[in-house]
């Protein structure tokens, strides 16, 4: 890109009479047009994923392209506040973590020069926006495209045709450009046809009734067909022999939902190629790998065989195969018959589509040094048992670009005069060391953040925070086993304790929770209505000066930037062996906020690489669990505990009102009694009076500022490892096999 051509177009551009939209628009498209989006020849490796969680675009960019601070002083000179283009909504193509880490290997792919391209949906509302509306979370459609697009190109001469049974469908790609040392390009496909609306229209729609599980389906077959053909057209046109399809390619699946593509790739071989059924399957394991985020069964998909064949009976013919054909070579290499069913492709009429990757995968990764270990294990271990090579660890990362040097360009700024050019090896961070100047010029910032993040909150939500306060954050997917319910439980003690006297000297404090329950989840939308009821009676209490509870409404990135810059304490409090990694303690500890969590997913590698006594780990741990299992009963366990019983009675004593819904008496029972699941299924309550002691442990220390701030700097320093540029690398050289170029 001719930077000073850039520059001069926005130099020149007059703003007059024009809304923020369109300016966003003028410098987006000049800055799309002055790029040179040519591919190279050269191994390739594919990223498939059924959600990108990408967030604003525009400032990623311009950093990206080396003219953002340009950029900023010529719009200041117009009268033009950079910040305005925060009206734009993120792109609505994600849920959590699973889409968020994905954004981050496509950012750090392209800065660190690897040829790795995603491919995805362009859903036209994504997930949904969340209001709360008295509490109570309200989806509405988030149309985010309605702001335009200007970051993404159609490329209509591209498109194919998807086979359903009973329809077709056109699925259009769009390329959202990837830029860093080299441009990358993030492929959405979207359905056009006359009953493709559907497909496309919102990411993760229920399937709890038949409709709704074939949705799913069409969802995930359009995005594998439409991977899979484009990239076999590619290399046919390109080398003429599909066989060596796996010499320039390498395709890495992003948990179970793009599973039906490695069938998809078996059936173009043997229909369309006449290639055999056995050098089909060779063919596929030469070229697909599978990382697998969690070992929550809900999201190790099983297809019902009926639902398949019903609209892809090609499909279902194959995976039948596939279950043939590894069964024959499970038995010639004798294993008994628990392990085959535990294998197997397909059993008890259902297809698994997570059996189905770990056969074919040629590298299976779990995402945490834990989370790795548990599935070699448990969930796979018989698979292990036969094929321990393919299983590998790959910690996850975050890319430092978005969360630290876009959301924190002060606390950048004293790192580049503290570490050198960790930008570029962000492995310097490990000459930010404890010093005097350091730690004031640290305090500075985070208070500095503190009040952006306070203003922040009183401009969108219009509550009032004190800056000053210690800032908490449990920001993720509302899930019981993360345990927002905890924290909601543990402000509850901390706050009866204040009012009855028993906690004096509490530093007032102000918890924020972020995230979206999914819409059919019934008992996480009861928690989001829990915490709002208690955020409601704290924060309108006006003897009450020490506690304040935030719950960020819609949470995105636009706002995690916000909260992750400016809070003190992350809160990382998953049921120990549950969280395969998560990626928001990174974020949170390069942004020099403590961990206060469980032994579980990378809090675990966070705690080896900062120490123990610069975080706060408290809880069971996995092997605690093993041994609870069986006999923790959590009614006797409340009966041992007045004080957390009470806080849990609240459920149900009429201190708080769901409004008829039954929400509360639900999540009570789900603690109290064993109905389809074992009673308090997530030792909440277990944990609970360690983690009270735990967050009033950090209160006091916190009240040594210095000494805090040292824990902060020693956790920025250490999180070099955490950055998606060490785990894209480790991607590259281990599994996929591709070079810099």
């Amino acid at each position: 890109m001719d930077k000073n051509k850039f520059l001069n177009y926005v130099k020149d551009l007059d703003f007059s009479g024009i809304s923020v939209t369109e300016i966003y628009n003028k410098i987006s498209n000049a800055a799309v047009s002055m790029l040179n989006l040519k591919r190279r020849e050269c191994r390739y490796a594919t990223y498939i994923s059924i959600e990108y969680l990408v967030g604003n675009v525009f400032y990623n960019n311009l950093m990206a392209l080396g003219v953002l601070e340009q950029v900023t002083e010529i719009l200041e000179k117009k009268g033009v506040n950079i910040n305005i283009f925060e009206e734009i909504e993120d792109a609505a193509l994600g849920n959590g973590g699973l889409g968020r880490l994905a954004a981050c290997f496509l950012d750090s792919a392209a800065a660190k020069g690897y040829p790795l391209y995603g491919y995805g949906i362009r859903y036209k509302y994504g997930l949904f926006k969340q209001v709360i509306e008295k509490g109570c979370q309200t989806e509405y459609p988030d149309d985010w495209q309605k702001y335009g697009d200007p970051w993404s190109i159609k490329k209509e001469e591209e498109s194919r045709t998807i086979h359903f049974k009973d329809y077709d469908v056109k699925a259009v790609p769009y390329d959202m450009l990837i830029i860093g040392k080299r441009i990358n390009a993030l492929r959405l496909f979207e359905a056009e046809g006359e009953k493709a609306k559907e497909i496309c229209e919102y990411l993760y729609p229920p399937d709890d009734t038949e409709q709704g599980k074939l949705l799913r389906i069409r969802q995930e077959y359009f995005l594998s067909a439409a991977t899979i053909g484009e990239l076999i057209d590619r290399h046919i046109s390109k080398y003429n022999n599909i066989l060596s399809f796996s010499k320039y390619n390498c395709i890495q699946l992003n948990d179970t939902h793009p599973v039906m593509a490695i069938a998809e790739f078996i059936r173009i071989l043997t229909s369309i190629y006449n290639i055999g059924f056995d050098d089909a399957v060779k063919a596929a394991k030469k070229s697909f790998n599978y990382t697998n985020h969690t070992i929550m069964p809900e999201a190790l998909e099983c297809w019902d065989y009926k639902l398949i064949e019903q609209i892809l009976p090609d499909i279902a013919n194959v995976l039948i195969k596939l279950h043939n054909y590894s069964q024959a070579e499970w038995n010639n290499i004798s294993c008994q018959k628990d392990e085959m069913n535990s294998m197997a492709i397909f059993y008890d009429n259902k297809f698994s589509m997570a059996n189905t990757a770990v056969y074919i995968a040629s590298s299976v990764n779990g995402v945490a040094e834990i989370h790795t270990e548990i599935i070699k294990k448990q969930l796979f271990s018989a698979a292990n048992k036969y094929y321990p090579s393919k299983f590998k660890n790959v910690t996850n990362g975050v890319t430092h670009r978005r969360w630290l040097q876009l959301c924190n360009k002060e606390l950048s700024a004293l790192l580049d005069d503290s570490a050198g050019k960790w930008r570029d090896n962000i492995h310097l961070l490990k000459n930010f060391i404890v010093s005097d100047n350091n730690i004031k010029e640290f305090k500075k910032i985070k208070a500095l953040k503190k009040r952006q993040l306070a203003d922040y909150i009183l401009k969108r939500q219009g509550i009032k925070i004190d800056s000053e306060s210690i800032v908490y954050c449990h920001i993720k997917r509302l899930h019981e086993y993360k345990r927002q319910l905890m924290t909601a439980f543990a402000i509850l003690c901390i706050y009866y304790d204040i009012k009855t006297g028993k906690l004096t000297d509490f530093y007032p404090s102000t918890f924020i929770f972020g995230g979206k329950a999914a819409a059919g989840y019934f008992r996480a939308k009861g928690i989001i209505k829990y915490i709002n009821e208690i955020a409601d009676m704290i924060n309108n209490d006006a003897a009450n000066d020490k506690i304040k509870v935030v719950f960020a409404e819609n949470y995105n990135v636009s706002y995690a930037e916000k909260i992750i810059a400016g809070s003190d304490v992350s809160l990382q409090v998953s049921t120990a062996g549950m969280e395969a990694s998560g990626t928001g303690n990174m974020k949170l500890m390069m942004n020099g906020a403590v961990t206060a969590g469980t032994m579980d997913g990378a809090n675990i590698e966070i705690v080896q690489k900062a120490g123990k006594q610069n975080n706060y780990i408290f809880g069971a741990t996995v092997e605690d669990i093993e041994k609870l299992v069986g006999t923790y009963c959590p009614v006797s366990f409340l009966e041992k505990n007045p004080k957390l019983k009470y806080v849990v009675n609240t459920l149900i004593d009429g201190t708080f009102s769901d409004k008829g819904k039954g929400w509360f008496e639900e999540i009570y029972n789900s603690l109290t009694k064993t109905i389809w699941h074992r009673a308090d299924n997530y030792f909440v309550l277990y944990d609970l009076p360690a983690y009270v002691e735990t967050l009033l442990k950090v209160n006091e220390d916190y009240k040594q500022k210095d000494k805090f701030a040292i824990k902060a700097i020693n956790n920025i320093a250490n999180s070099g490892y955490f950055s998606s540029d060490r785990t894209i690398a480790e991607y590259a050289k281990d599994i996929w096999k591709i070079d810099s170029v």
